[in-house]
């Protein structure tokens, strides 16, 4: 365990551990009226990677798509998604990577154990008629899913979505 993990309590120990088993951890939130959920994974950081996050997904679902792509990254050796790169996620899921702009607003602990140089990498998901949180007619939890920095090459991508993705 790192001396961070070792100063904390119980919750930040046991995350630790987790991180030292697995490579990664992840942290999920139910979201309220005013914010929709959102997870974000925590010790990709200390194998080089960016964290991934997603926003506007059950935290159930959200644990599943962050630890088959994080999983995924760790395999393969890639050292990170390339913004606006798609790539289909568990059950017919439809990505787009999106780094985020300002990581340490959205992924607190990540930050706390690694430090405020993490990057993150939030997946981005099409809603169940394959559209995307920027076009119209997305429809997910909470009626929106924030997309937490800009979107790589936006005017190329959307001139690559089929009429009404």
């Amino acid at each position: 365990m790192c001396g961070t993990c070792e100063r904390q309590g119980g919750a930040v120990r046991h995350l630790c551990e987790l991180i030292g088993e697995h490579g990664w951890a992840v942290m999920s939130f139910e979201g309220n009226r005013s914010r929709p959920p959102w997870a974000y994974t925590v010790g990709l950081s200390g194998r080089g990677r960016p964290e991934l996050v997603v926003t506007a997904m059950a935290p159930r679902r959200a644990c599943r798509v962050l630890n088959d792509i994080a999983g995924h990254l760790l395999r393969t050796g890639e050292p990170d998604l390339s913004a606006g790169e798609r790539l289909p996620g568990p059950g017919n899921l439809l990505l787009e990577a999106v780094h985020v702009e300002v990581p340490s607003v959205h992924l607190p602990t990540a930050v706390e154990l690694f430090g405020p140089e993490v990057r993150a990498t939030q997946l981005v998901h099409a809603d169940s008629h394959g559209r995307w949180p920027w076009r119209p007619g997305w429809h997910g939890p909470g009626g929106r899913q924030p997309v937490l920095g800009p979107r790589a090459g936006a005017a190329l991508l959307r001139a690559a979505d089929p009429p009404g993705a």
